[in-house]
Order: C-alpha cells, then sequence, then structure tokens
C-alpha cells in the first residue's frame, strides 16, 4: 500500500538542502562584504535632505533632539562627571575619541596655540557609525519615525544659493541662527576668515540650548549656551559643487578621504572641515574638534559626509564596499608606524552601542546598519 510517508520525507529532504544553500550563501556573503547584495536590508529607514522633509516631520525631529536632550545620561560619573543626558552620551562619546578619529584644525577661546590632529583611516567609518546609532538612538528612545536628516551644503553656497539665507537656520523649521558678533579675543592665534557671530543662539528651537561638554576635552561639566560664528566667506569658497566634485572624481579611497580633508596639509580645509567652520567659525561649537556635536547640525553635517562617500561608493560598489586605508597613527601617512587600517579594524561607541568593525559600516544596506538616501550626488 502507498503512503504518504515517502513524499513527505523527499520534502524534507530538499527542505533541508535548500536551508544549507541559504546557509552557506550567507557565510560566503558574510566572509566577503563586497559580495553584500544590496537587498540585504530589506526595509531601509530614508534619509532626506533638510529642506525637503516638510514641515510636519521637521518639526518631530526636532521634539526628537530635545527629548534625547531631556533623558538622563548612561555614561557612568566616573567616565564623564559633566554628561546629563542620553544627548550627553554620544558628545562625551565624540570628546574622548577625538584625538584619534580627526584631522583638522581645532580650537577654544581657551587655547593659546592652533591644533592640528591628522586623521586617521577610520574617520569615515566610525562617523558612519556614530550618525547610524544618533539616528536609531531618536528613534527607538524619542519616538522619532524617519530617518536622520542631511544637510546638502551646495545648495547653500553659489550659484544655487546663499549661506546665510539657508532654511537650515529658519527659526521656526530649522535650527535657529548665527550668534551676536564677538571679536576674537587676542589672546587667540587662531582665527576663521569671515567670522561674523561667536555668541549664543538667540532664536530658534535651540536659543535655550545648554552645553554641558567641552572646551575640547573636558567632560567635567562645564554649562553654557550653544554658540555659533557663521562664516559665509569660507562656505562660498569651500562647500560648493566643485568641492563635492574633487572629492567624488579620485579613484581610491586613500584619495577620496584626503581630498575631504583638504590633503595632509594642516593648514588647508576640505568640505569636512569647511562644513563645521562655516557654521562654527571661531568661537563657536561646531568649531571644536571635540565637542562640535554638542550642536545639533552636527548631525545634518555629518549624514551629507556619509552621503558623498556613499555616493563615491555607488560608483563603483563591488570594488568600494571593501575598499578602506589610512594609517592607524596618526601622521603616520608611510604607514612605518601602524599600519593601515583594515576591515576588521574596531569600532567602538562606548556605552551607546556596540563594539563592530569598520566591514560591518561599509555597507550602509547590509552589516550593521539598514538605511540609504533619498538622492544621491552623480557627478
Amino acid at each position: 500500500m502507498v503512503t504518504l510517508e515517502c513524499p513527505f520525507i523527499m520534502a524534507r529532504t530538499i527542505l533541508i538542502h535548500l536551508l544549507w544553500l541559504l546557509i552557506a550563501t550567507w557565510a560566503v556573503f558574510a566572509a566577503n562584504p563586497r559580495q553584500w547584495p544590496e537587498n540585504a536590508c530589506r526595509r531601509p529607514i530614508i534619509r532626506k535632505e533638510w529642506r525637503r522633509l516638510g514641515k510636519i516631520a521637521q518639526k518631530e525631529y526636532l521634539r526628537a533632539v530635545h527629548c534625547l536632550a531631556q533623558k538622563p545620561a548612561i555614561t557612568p560619573k566616573s567616565i564623564s562627571p559633566g554628561a546629563v543626558s542620553r544627548f550627553d552620551d554620544l558628545v562625551t562619546t565624540h570628546i574622548l575619541q577625538a584625538p584619534r578619529i580627526h584631522r583638522v584644525v581645532s580650537h577654544a577661546i581657551f587655547i593659546l596655540e592652533v591644533v592640528d590632529m591628522s586623521m586617521e583611516g577610520d574617520f569615515l567609518p566610525w562617523h558612519r557609525y556614530f550618525t547610524a546609532v544618533y539616528e536609531k538612538t531618536l528613534r527607538e528612545e524619542c519616538g522619532y519615525t524617519g530617518g536622520q536628516p542631511y544637510w546638502d551644503w551646495n545648495l547653500d553656497v553659489p550659484p544655487f544659493g546663499n549661506f546665510t539665507q539657508s532654511p537650515m537656520w529658519d527659526a521656526d523649521f530649522g535650527f535657529g541662527g548665527n550668534g551676536p558678533y564677538i571679536p576674537s579675543p587676542p589672546s587667540l592665534s587662531f582665527d576663521i576668515t569671515g567670522q561674523t557671530g561667536g555668541g549664543c543662539v538667540i532664536d530658534g528651537p535651540f536659543r535655550d540650548m545648554v552645553v554641558n561638554m567641552g572646551p575640547l576635552d573636558n567632560v567635567t561639566g562645564n554649562p553654557c549656551c550653544l554658540s555659533r560664528d557663521f562664516s559665509p566667506i569660507l562656505a562660498d569658497i569651500h562647500l560648493g559643487r566643485n568641492a563635492t566634485e574633487a572629492a567624488l572624481s579620485q579613484l581610491d579611497f586613500g584619495s577620496f578621504s584626503l581630498t575631504i580633508e583638504g590633503g595632509t596639509n594642516p593648514t588647508s580645509i576640505g568640505v569636512h572641515g569647511a562644513g563645521h567652520f562655516a557654521v562654527g567659525g571661531t568661537l563657536g561649537e561646531m568649531g571644536d574638534l571635540y565637542s562640535s556635536p554638542a550642536d545639533p547640525v552636527f548631525y545634518l553635517h555629518h549624514a551629507n559626509l556619509d552621503r558623498t562617500w556613499w555616493s563615491w561608493q555607488k560608483k563603483d560598489l563591488s570594488q568600494r564596499l571593501a575598499a578602506i586605508s589610512g594609517p592607524v597613527i596618526a601622521n603616520d601617512w608611510n604607514n612605518t608606524l601602524g599600519g593601515n587600517v583594515t576591515l576588521s579594524f574596531p569600532l567602538s561607541l562606548g556605552v551607546n552601542a556596540p563594539n563592530i568593525t569598520i566591514q560591518d559600516v561599509m555597507n550602509i544596506r547590509g552589516g550593521a546598519l539598514c538605511y540609504d538616501y533619498d538622492e544621491l550626488y552623480h557627478f
């Protein structure tokens, strides 16, 4: 008598083989990041340019940032006595790791010399992870439903726009504007060309924001206002399409990342530093190498830097998902002291997120990440 046992066993055997095939395929993708399919993340969060969000979404985002600034910090006081809020937790992490992940001229009203730090190979991956964790925190702890918006600086300089008139600085549906003009102290040897502010932000949703960290590497607590010091001249020179295009035209990751930073000359500036100093100038928060994330604009600026990197990766995705280089030790451009960073190089955000590796963030739609951009640069 024929039974149903044989077809059942055959079906089960086929199912088992298919399961093993799927496991084997996943193992290949995991071992080689260039093999990660772009649809590995099936429902990515979509990041949009600030002015394309719409007024309701803009208000939702601003509300979530305020929410994060009101939630209690989780950083132990032994690490950061001055951290008050969840917003401060991320600022603290950036401060503690700043000397290792940057190449940018830093300053504060209290220092007498220019301090320069050379960017290391993990700068872009680290900030990609940092910004994604900020986005995740806004969504999971403050009910934000959108993606981290970005600020396309190209739209706010000639011939497309005017820096000081950008919707970014709108008092109702933006981040507020500049601070009142304060002359740079004579003792300060570092000065950004064309600074126009320096005082506390006087309008917009962050006019009463308290900055608890900084200046520089101070995490003991130093409550003060949020300050900005716009430099429209610097923005016009360094944040235009030509500067972005110069980075995107590079053929290897090392050249791309150096162009973003302005090269190895500590006095030069690329779109990364220009975005910071166009907003922070000489005396503003965004101009501080360490505590710049205390200005919420930081995350929109770095989202666009990440968008620029992803635009570069997408020009040759199969190869550039694994393209990484840069010194482990600051200034070690010939790799004689510490060698190059690799895909296995560790990334840490302290108490804010699990430790991962650079490989985990090379694909924004795979590994540890699941987001995309509404539009990329195509030049």
